[in-house]
């Protein structure tokens, strides 16, 4: 651990902070958090939370829910633009069109999106909640935002439900083919394909297992196959490789990386906390109307 590793990690108990850090982020930062999780982890932790101070490494939409989870909590997220370009995909006037065309549907909302968004939506889900939250309603029309992807593979789990898409996508996980999972696969032959639902349908289909981040981590971990080809963000292999160094772990491709994500560095981290920097602010109103479709979430 380097000294300013070690700044943070003192000053977290200073300032009695909790710091959650996505599994997408660098191992620097990784090694300070509380917690390593993916964003429904994130989300829960965040409302249990008994520090007066969150610190959110990870994206917007992440520090978002849990200023909305936590309104009386200071939220922080050291570099207010590591934002979502999934999450800017759509916008609260998207969801109302299509409550007006689907009146009878349920709205629900991958986390991966703003308060705005979720404030006019039913529910919230996240890649891993996404199934069990889709059968709880009973609503048999679901409008599914923003995420086309992995509205669509959640649709093959349900197909008694009528599911409507709006087009969106994760740029690093849509742009992944079936041409790169065979190049892939004749470099690494012995490899399980292990791959996240906001990948594309094609993809999905030759895969060897399919899950939220976390899924993908627990599926590698007690899997007995010794190699692994890793489709989704590149720090899911790092975490892996520390976790089970007696493995091997592939990214399926060298694009696999969510700039968003890597834009927090330690430095970053360590400001924020000593000058309580880029605190995430909403309004009562924001946090009023967007809380009641995160809590339905957490609580399914």
């Amino acid at each position: 651990m380097n000294e300013l590793q070690q700044k943070i990690i003192d000053l977290k108990k200073t300032k009695n902070a909790l710091i959650l850090a996505h599994y997408y982020q660098t191992m620097d930062i990784q090694d300070i958090a509380d917690h390593v999780c993916d964003s429904f982890a994130m989300a829960q932790l965040a409302h249990t939370a008994e520090q007066e101070v969150l610190v959110i490494c990870g994206v917007h939409f992440m520090a978002e829910s849990a200023k909305i989870l936590n309104p009386d909590k200071t939220v922080l997220l050291p570099v207010l633009d590591a934002g979502c370009p999934m999450a800017d995909m759509i916008v609260p006037e998207d969801v109302i069109a299509l409550r007006e065309r689907y009146p009878e549907a349920a709205v629900v909302c991958y986390v991966n999106s703003s308060a705005a968004v979720k404030a006019v939506s039913d529910i919230c889900c996240t890649s891993s909640s996404a199934e069990r939250i889709v059968r709880a309603l009973p609503e048999k029309q679901i409008i599914f935002i923003p995420d086309r992807n992995l509205g669509a593979y959640i649709a093959t789990k349900v197909p008694e439900k009528e599911f409507i898409f709006h087009p969106g996508w994760c740029p690093v996980h849509d742009c992944i083919g079936v041409d790169d999972v065979k190049v892939a696969r004749e470099a690494h032959p012995e490899s399980k394909l292990l791959t996240h639902p906001e990948c594309r349908g094609d993809v999905l289909a030759l895969s060897d297992f399919v899950g939220s981040t976390a899924e993908i981590i627990d599926f590698a971990l007690n899997s007995e196959c010794r190699e692994f080809l890793i489709a989704t963000e590149y720090g899911v292999v790092e975490h892996l490789a520390k976790l089970a160094p007696d493995k091997q772990f592939y990214p399926l491709t060298s694009t696999f990386e969510c700039e968003d994500m890597k834009k927090i560095k330690l430095s970053d981290v360590l400001r924020s906390l000593e000058n309580v920097d880029h605190e995430m602010k909403l309004s009562v109103d924001e946090i009023n109307v967007a809380k009641l479709s995160l809590e339905r979430m957490v609580n399914i």
